[in-house]
């Protein structure tokens, strides 16, 4: 395991639990491990080395432990003796009937920041129920704002619940719960729920609709392809490009790069415009490949860029110069974020391929 002197990032010595789960609590591992804090994870004997989230699990240390033997729940009580942060995401109450739930282990470790990573919350009338990031996102109205007029809602992949407002707002939870116990040397439990953050994601449209500049119906809006000049174009070669030229300045730039004269077009903004504006952007797409349209706008700010697949990106000039992208165990994936001037973080570890005895953890 890596020690506590070679970690790097502006978490290094913070020391974290995480009690194995899917989704956003091994992503919340993941990034506080990536900005240098020391993570175990405590998974279940015969799990190891993983397939589906294995990429999730870099940066850390394993142990395994049957948490229905009361042995290894010790254990693990003994790791969190010595922990500033635990991470869970059981439905409520389970984690106290294994005897690792926040009343027991804050009372050996008053110190300690519990995180608990749910979809529903640890009350309401849901807590108790299952669900997927579509479930959660579906009540909040994000799910249905997303797609376009006259068509179903669209689902956006799983990043609006179980990362944006999930892991995301545990880690922001986790940070300031640390940040708290400077002055009070108290812990704290932190009751993260995915449906409170893909709220709060949405804050700047909740803003909008309340004075009148947003619609609950879908593709007639600024953001969601209600307007021709925020839209995603075919080109000539069956690609996309992507169009987000807001500001009349960006607009205009736009408008010469696809050498349109702006004298007779609907007004931008103009809800009944958008039509005809539509109409004729995709005409000018049409007429040209992706790769000549993004030599057009090389240099621009007309707002106006290719939309890459997942594989194209990884050559992406800007992020082959910023190493956005980094190969770890033969598995592409994003470099920590962000960037820290003073205290940079490491490159992660690869994910462990066997478990490591507890008696080798935070032996100092």
């Amino acid at each position: 395991m890596t020690t506590p002197s070679t970690r790097q990032g502006p978490l290094a010595g913070i020391r974290v639990v995480e009690l194995a789960g899917i989704g956003p609590g091994p992503h919340a591992a993941l990034l506080l491990a990536d900005l240098g804090a020391d993570v175990v994870r405590v998974q279940r004997p015969g799990m190891l080395p993983g397939y589906m989230e294995r990429a999730q699990w870099r940066g850390r240390t394993i142990v395994e432990a049957n948490l229905k033997d009361p042995a290894d729940v010790e254990r693990v009580l003994g790791l969190i003796d010595k922990a500033d942060v635990l991470l869970e995401g059981f439905r409520p109450g389970v984690t106290e009937r294994m005897g690792l739930g926040p009343e027991a282990a804050l009372e050996r470790n008053p110190r300690l920041v519990y995180g608990r990573m749910t979809g529903w919350g640890q009350f309401g009338p849901l807590a108790d129920r299952a669900g997927h990031d579509i479930n959660y996102i579906s009540l909040t109205g994000v799910l249905h704002a997303i797609g376009r007029k006259g068509e179903r809602p669209v689902p956006p992949l799983n990043m609006v619940g179980d990362f944006g407002g999930g892991s995301m707002f545990l880690v922001f939870g986790v940070l300031a719960a640390l940040v708290e116990r400077q002055s009070s040397g108290k812990g704290q439990v932190i009751d993260s729920a995915m449906i409170d953050g893909a709220l709060a994601l949405s804050h700047m449209i909740w803003g909008m609709k309340g004075v009148g500049l947003w619609t609950d119906e879908r593709g007639t809006n600024l953001l969601d392809t209600g307007m021709a000049f925020y839209d995603t174009y075919e080109t000539a070669d069956g690609k996309y490009m992507a169009v987000g030229c807001i500001e009349p300045q960006f607009y205009a730039e736009f408008l010469k790069g696809i050498e349109v004269d702006p004298e007779g077009l609907p007004q931008q903004l103009d809800p009944n415009g958008q039509d005809q504006l539509r109409k004729l952007f995709a005409e000018k797409f049409k007429t040209r490949t992706r790769e000549e349209w993004t030599a057009v706008f090389d240099g621009t700010d007309a707002c106006c860029t290719p939309v890459l697949t997942m594989t194209e990106a990884q050559s992406n000039p800007h992020i082959v110069a910023r190493t956005g992208l980094i190969d770890i165990d033969g598995i592409v994936q994003h470099a920590p974020a962000p960037r820290f001037s003073r205290t940079p973080g490491g490159v992660p570890t690869p994910p462990p391929s066997e478990g490591t005895a507890f008696e080798q953890v935070w032996t100092d």
